[in-house]
This record gives C-alpha cells, sequence and structure tokens, in this order.
C-alpha cells in the first residue's frame, strides 16, 4: 500500500508527505509530524474539493483541515490522513453539486444524498485503518466530531480517544452543520 514519501514544509509547519494505494486504486495521503507513535493526535480528513481547494463556505472541510494540521503541527509526532474518493461523504464530486442544488431548493444534506440514491454518509475508513497501522498505531487521540470515525476505527481493533475539532460557522454553513449535530450524532 506504501509510496512515496518526502518533506513536505507547509505553512503550518513541517511534515513527511506519505502516499498510499489502498486496495480501492485511490491514492491517498499521509502527512507525519515527527515519528508518529501510540498516543499520537491524528485526524482522518475526508477530501473536499469545493471547501479545502476552493475555500467554500457550505461546509466546514477547509477549517477543520487547517486547524487540525496547526494542532498537529504544534505537537512533537502526529499524522494527518487524507482521503481522497471520500467527496460529499462518498458521493463523489457530481453528486455533491447535485445534492447541493436540491439543498438550495429546502433539502438537508442528509436527504438531499438520499434523494440521489446514496446513504447519507457512505463513507469507508479502511484505507485510514491501513495507514495507522503501516504506522503501527493502535491507540490514538483521534481529532473528529464524527462518531462513525471512531466506530470504523474500534471494529479494526484501533483504540480512538476522540477530541472534538471545531471551528466556527458561518451564515452559508450553520444549517450544515445544525443537520451534522441533529441528523448524524456529530458532536
Amino acid at each position: 500500500m506504501h509510496t512515496p514519501h518526502a518533506k513536505l514544509p507547509t505553512r503550518y509547519g513541517d511534515f513527511v508527505v506519505h502516499v498510499f494505494t489502498g486496495a480501492d486504486g485511490i491514492e491517498h495521503l499521509a502527512l507525519a509530524k515527527g515519528v508518529p507513535a501510540d498516543g499520537c493526535l491524528v485526524r482522518i480528513h475526508s477530501e473536499c474539493a469545493t471547501g479545502d481547494i476552493l475555500g467554500s463556505l457550505r461546509c466546514d472541510c477547509r477549517d477543520q483541515l487547517e486547524t487540525a494540521l496547526e494542532r498537529i503541527a504544534a505537537e512533537e509526532s502526529g499524522l494527518l490522513v487524507y482521503l481522497r474518493g471520500h467527496e460529499g461523504r462518498g458521493i463523489g464530486l457530481a453528486n455533491k453539486i447535485r445534492a447541493y442544488a436540491l439543498q438550495e431548493q429546502g433539502m438537508d444534506t442528509v436527504d438531499a444524498n438520499i434523494h440521489l440514491g446514496f446513504d447519507a454518509d457512505g463513507r469507508d475508513y479502511g484505507a485510514a485503518i491501513e495507514v495507522l497501522r503501516h504506522f503501527g498505531l493502535s491507540k490514538i487521540r483521534l481529532l473528529t466530531n464524527n462518531p462513525g470515525k471512531s466506530e470504523a476505527l474500534a471494529q479494526a481493533g484501533i483504540e480512538a480517544h476522540a477530541l472534538p475539532l471545531w471551528v466556527a460557522t458561518n451564515p452559508h454553513n450553520a444549517d450544515y452543520i445544525a443537520t451534522k449535530r441533529a441528523r448524524m450524532k456529530h458532536v
């Protein structure tokens, strides 16, 4: 699963970037601070082109990514796992834009995904589990608001102590955040 790695200086600090090809054939990234070890701070971040790259205010993804990188960079060691293929909680970019259009007509993010024929959250964390195992991690402090991530790791035998990753809301994502709390049990 593991492929190349190299130093990656960022605005948040210095990391080593690793590329992993999962069983799904998708290339995922891991940014390591120091030498990740049991008990280190970890963020499993799902790809979000509209938020992470374009700075969309419809979600909190970019803010969570940047906050996680800042927090990991402040630690002795840690890891950010960037899962590609998770766009729109697993529905893909085109369908995510279709879901946006449905949200503009009054649906929430959960109902829009379901209306398009998908689960509310169709993400799989198998690649993240493979990355954590590659680094020998069996016990981590996980930056997440999503209980599904901790549950997936626990089922794979990785103990994840969840730490909330709170970021400010804005007028464009307040309903989205409220839906995640109410319907998806996010913190």
